[in-house]
């Protein structure tokens, strides 16, 4: 399975990104999915996941300003996100994931991410 982050970069607290994910040698369609972040010298974490009937769950930090979405015909997973702060810096990865609970799973690879820098 490979895994391509892409649409990271440098904003301005307060702006915008969009963080498209491509999902090569799998079909999301049969699974849960998330994103994930890791800031510099913490553990990576899953902020946002969306199941296969669409069930959506966000960590407490990142309600009412991220949103997850997934598009089954493209195989590709999406995270908006609004109102960044600088505490949102961090290499941001897209993966399976169990939406109940916000349990992380793999598919046993994790791809480059994409650095998302938010300071001004």
């Amino acid at each position: 399975v490979q895994l391509q982050a892409s649409g990271g970069g440098l904003v301005q607290p307060g702006g915008s990104l969009t963080l498209p994910c491509k999902v090569t040698g799998t079909r999301i369609a049969l699974n849960g999915m998330g994103w994930y972040r890791q800031a510099p010298e913490k553990q990576r974490e899953l902020v946002a996941a969306v199941g296969m009937e669409g069930e959506i769950n966000y960590v407490e930090s990142v309600k009412g300003r991220f949103t997850i979405a997934r598009d089954n015909a493209k195989n590709t997973v999406t995270l908006q996100m609004n109102s960044l702060k600088p505490e949102d810096t961090a290499v941001y990865y897209c993966n399976a994931a169990d939406w109940c609970g916000l349990r992380p799973r793999t598919f046993g690879s994790w791809g480059q991410g994409t650095q998302v820098t938010v300071s001004s």
